[in-house]
């Protein structure tokens, strides 16, 4: 009689490899369709010179709020997308500390959750006082 051999339960640096094959690809992804997006007709930005001032000039099309983003998501917008893949690809890292810090948790080793918990504190303040400045 054959046994189905049983699946191992993921080791935490599976779990973390995962985590930042997922975010990574998943970023690609959206920075690639968003930039076929940008440059696709009818709102694209073509091949014509003026066109580039409106995407690189003063006054161009830049996020400035949330509701920009969402906005352009739903109208498939193509710097919405390209910023929405910046976005995943900036919040990896520290969903990784995120897991990381859980995963050590249920490992019960205090002295990893205490690095990841101090870690993660750094990457929060981080982006805080890079906000401000």
């Amino acid at each position: 009689m054959r046994m189905k051999p049983s699946k191992r339960p993921l080791k935490t640096e599976d779990t973390i490899s995962a985590v930042l094959r997922i975010g990574v690809s998943t970023s690609l992804v959206l920075l690639t369709l968003g930039t076929l997006l940008a440059f696709l007709p009818p709102n694209g930005y073509g091949f014509d010179r003026s066109e580039v001032s409106r995407l690189t000039g003063a006054g161009g099309a830049f996020p400035r709020s949330l509701s920009w983003l969402l906005g352009g998501l739903m109208h498939a917008n193509g710097q919405a997308v390209i910023v929405l893949g910046l976005v995943l690809l900036i919040a990896t890292p520290v969903v990784r500390v995120i897991v990381s810090t859980v995963a050590f948790y249920r490992e019960r080793d205090r002295v990893y959750v205490a690095i990841t918990l101090l870690v993660l504190a750094l990457l929060l303040v981080s982006f805080v006082l890079g906000r401000s400045g």
